[in-house]
């Protein structure tokens, strides 16, 4: 290949905003020469990688549209230590069927037993399989509607979290949520109900969910959409920062008793 030809395939690459064919071209052309690859072979490598490029960079957009507060798979989560976790069916809802029937997932069980572990998990899992993922813990999603209260923008709140196609409430039941709150909540589990769905994690039980909420009436009506197409995974087991609390203690030096 020429160098003005040269020059010019990779000016025109970056015109096209093709981006990441540029950074490949030199590397599959020497293969290409070296194993006699056809001029469609050729492009073919080239365009997957362009492909493969703009996947990632999608990915990466996503997941820092996302909100996640931190970044956790399945492979790191602890199974063998959470024996009331069904692996296979979390491995199932991995294929993420469950949101193509826009139907819920309910994590319950006690502070840190990785219930948002698995939330994130399953949240990282589909941005990689092109889906949009939004991530809100319900102490900040209620301090940003009080600031909202003060301005025009609770509609626009309510539209963006019903956009993505997945949206992950995180820490239902660590405090009650006041009037405001807990009908924002209910237009918006009405909002996504058959269309989106959400991830939701909660250390309180369905039968203590009047007491979030202050109301049963209002608690009853948003369980019952919420649970109308879900799936419920009870974790029943020991806090996973315990645990790394405990392997601290045995792994340091015992000191002597005094005498």
């Amino acid at each position: 290949m020429s160098n003005a030809l040269y020059q010019r395939l990779q000016s025109t690459l970056n015109t096209l905003n093709l981006t990441t064919m540029p950074a490949h071209l030199d590397r599959l052309a020497n293969v290409a020469a070296t194993d006699n690859w056809s001029a469609l072979e050729f492009l073919d490598a080239l365009t997957q990688a362009e492909l493969a490029g703009r996947a990632e960079h999608d990915a990466q957009r996503k997941m820092r549209q996302a909100r996640f507060p931190f970044q956790k798979t399945l492979e790191e989560f602890d199974f063998a230590f959470q024996p009331s976790v069904n692996e296979r069916q979390i491995r199932d809802l991995a294929t993420l069927r469950f949101m193509d029937n826009a139907e819920n997932l309910l994590l319950l069980g006690p502070p840190g037993v990785g219930k948002t572990h698995l939330a994130v998990a399953l949240g990282m899992n589909a941005i990689l399989q092109g889906k949009s993922v939004l991530f809100y813990s319900l102490p900040d999603l209620v301090q940003q509607l009080a600031s909202d209260a003060r301005s025009t923008r609770p509609p626009q709140r309510l539209q963006a979290l019903a956009r993505p196609h997945l949206l992950i409430l995180d820490e239902m039941g660590f405090f009650s949520l006041d009037k405001r709150a807990a009908h924002f909540l209910f237009q918006l589990v009405s909002r996504r109900y058959q269309h989106g769905s959400i991830i939701l994690t909660s250390n309180k039980s369905y039968s203590e969910w009047g007491d979030i909420f202050s109301d049963t009436v209002l608690a009853t009506a948003l369980l019952d959409r919420l649970l109308h197409h879900s799936h419920t995974v009870n974790i029943r087991g020991s806090s996973y920062r315990l645990k790394d609390k405990l392997k601290v203690v045995a792994a340091a030096p015992h000191k002597a008793k005094e005498v």
